[in-house]
């Protein structure tokens, strides 16, 4: 028989909720996962984090129910944003859990080897997972970037060098449009000169869409705004949105260090934006234009 103190048990029966709780994320992920090397893992996974909850109950000696919204949380997540990012994000608490477990070593005899085992799934089988998003990944962030710097800048400039909002966002639609048809064409003949193993087609269309889906977001506020200098300040305070969500994404998924990679991306945008701007005001003052 073993006795623990409250503080122990109470500990330890958070310990077990957390295990009980992922191991029903993992199956349910599993049980809706159609690659099958993903969801050998995913069951994998699980199977580790029921023995860890046995382990766990033994000395506790309780039952514990599984924290429904939680499994909600991250089923969702994973379903809408990816596998990846959705495990890797829950992944990102287990490491506090992994230090916290050192506390109770002294009681719980299997705690080292818990330890190694969640170590195991961050390093290791979430490794394993073999997802297309992130396979595509690149032409993404080649897609985003190259909009955010140029429509940033572009638009920073129309929008001292044109009349009036509309003609802004006409001349960045006109701009964003062609220009990632573009990026989108060399996307594909860079892919197919590559041979990495990437389809072409899907590499030009993330980036094709990734690029669109930013002009959209940054013509806007000039669709929506009558006032030119409200409608740049939206459109620049949209782009640091941007930025930080898919700076977020990416430092989660790949596991990358998100204050320096946002940092440099906000920097490059908001630089290139502000010399388009001064540009524009010289070319307004060039042709004598009034606004």
């Amino acid at each position: 028989m073993i006795t623990l103190d409250n503080k122990t048990k109470k500990t330890i029966l958070s310990f077990q909720l957390n295990e009980i709780t992922e191991y029903f994320i993992y199956l349910k992920l599993a049980s809706v996962e159609k690659n099958e090397k993903n969801r050998s893992v995913l069951k994998k996974i699980a199977s580790d984090e029921l023995k860890h909850y046995e382990i766990l109950k033994k000395y506790t000696e309780e039952d514990i129910s599984p924290d429904r919204f939680k499994i909600w949380k991250y089923v969702v997540i994973a379903r809408v944003l990816g596998l990846t990012f959705g495990l890797k994000l829950m992944e990102e608490g287990e490491t506090a859990a992994q230090i916290k477990y050192s506390v109770i070593t002294s009681n719980v005899a299997e705690a080292a080897q818990i330890i190694k085992d969640e170590d195991t799934h961050e390093r290791e089988l979430l490794g394993m997972i073999d997802e297309e998003r992130l396979k595509y990944i690149g032409s993404v962030v080649l897609g985003l970037n190259d909009a955010l710097v140029e429509l940033t800048g572009a638009l920073a400039g129309f929008t001292f060098a044109l009349p009036n909002a509309r003609v802004v966002a006409t001349a960045g639609a006109i701009t964003g449009i062609a220009a990632s048809l573009s990026m989108a064409a060399s996307e594909f003949l860079s892919t197919k000169s590559e041979g990495e193993g990437k389809d072409p087609v899907k590499a030009s269309v993330y980036t094709g869409i990734a690029y669109i889906l930013t002009v959209t977001i940054l013509i806007l506020p000039y669709l929506i705004f009558d006032n030119l200098l409200i409608s740049l300040g939206v459109m620049l305070t949209s782009a640091v949105i941007i930025i930080f969500a898919f700076t977020f994404y990416i430092s989660v998924a790949k596991g990358l260090n998100f204050r320096k990679r946002f940092i440099e991306m906000v920097s490059i945008s908001l630089g290139v934006a502000v010399l388009s701007f001064l540009i524009g005001l010289g070319v307004r003052a060039l042709l004598n234009i009034e606004i």
